[in-house]
This record gives C-alpha cells, sequence and structure tokens, in this order.
C-alpha cells in the first residue's frame, strides 16, 4: 500500500484525469451512468469545466494511474461534500488504493470545512456497502433512484461519514 500515492490533479492535468476516467468507462462500463462513447467525445473545454466544478484524485503507483475518485459538493447541503466516481484498476484491487483514495478524499474535505462526506452506494451493492461501512460511513435514510444505466438495483443509499466532532446524520 505505501508505494501507492493520492494527489489532486490540476485544471491544466485535465488529460490525466480524462485518460483515467476513460479506463474507468472502458473497464466497468456497468458501474458509471455517462458511457466510453459519450466522454471520448467531449473536448478539451469540457473536460477543463469538470476539473473546475469538482476535485479530482488520482491513485498513482509508479507514475501509473491505478484509480480515480472524484470530490464535490452536496447539491442541498452546503456542508456536505460528496464522494463519487470512485474506480480502482483491476490490478490494484483489493491493495488498499480504494481506501487511500476515499481517505484522501475526506481529507480534502475536512480542509474545505465540510462536516461530513456523503457516498452513494447500490442498496443491492453488498461489498460497496462493507466498504463504506468498514471506512466508518453509516447509512442514511435517504434513498434515490439509481443512476447507473445498466443496473438492475433500483436505488442508492447515501452513506455519510462524519469528519469532526459532529457525529450527527444531515439531511441529505
Amino acid at each position: 500500500m505505501s508505494d501507492i500515492t493520492v494527489r489532486t490533479l490540476t485544471e491544466d492535468e485535465w488529460e490525466r484525469y480524462r485518460s483515467v476516467r476513460l479506463s474507468a468507462l472502458e473497464e466497468s462500463p456497468d458501474a458509471f451512468a455517462a458511457t466510453l462513447e459519450e466522454e471520448r467525445g467531449y473536448d478539451e473545454e469540457l473536460w477543463r469545466d469538470r476539473m473546475r466544478r469538482s476535485r479530482r484524485l488520482v491513485a498513482e503507483r509508479q507514475g501509473e494511474a491505478v484509480g480515480v475518485a472524484s470530490l464535490g459538493r452536496h447539491s442541498e447541503n452546503e456542508r456536505v461534500a460528496e464522494l463519487f466516481g470512485l474506480w480502482v484498476a483491476p490490478t490494484a484491487r483489493g491493495t488498499g488504493v480504494a481506501s487511500q483514495l476515499v481517505q484522501a478524499g475526506a481529507d480534502v474535505a475536512r480542509a474545505q470545512r465540510s462536516t461530513h462526506l456523503a457516498y452513494w452506494v447500490s442498496t443491492e451493492n453488498g461489498r460497496a456497502v462493507a466498504f463504506a461501512s468498514g471506512f466508518g460511513f453509516r447509512p442514511t435514510d435517504s434513498r434515490r433512484p439509481m443512476r447507473v444505466r445498466t443496473s438492475d438495483a433500483e436505488e442508492e443509499i447515501a452513506m455519510v461519514l462524519p469528519l469532526g466532532d459532529d457525529r450527527g446524520v444531515p439531511s441529505l
């Protein structure tokens, strides 16, 4: 795990983000709402806009991107950051990369004065729920329809990680 580094990409590294994002869409098309064909067609300005809207975290091993996650603001609660787009390359799964990406996201959110970190997972994805729970996320009453196009699951659950002294669950 120590040979993995996680860092926040800058806007000028949009091509790095594009590359790892397209790899994620190609390798795990069922895990995302967007498609590889859609995002391949995005121009530089759209990728730069995405970089400005949310923080993009990349996990690297010896200069190779092995994971990615994004961090944005929750649309209805400004004190809550939202982790999304988490993906780990098959060669790096089971090595702690996902945990390092989530920890980096929590650190960035805390630095931005967020009180909680939200992470939406399929109610039927036991591995994702177990991963989030093991990290300290707690389930909430918040549900929404699945955004992933090819999923048979009907809804996602918001799981929340307290980032400070406020151990309560915010409304989402």
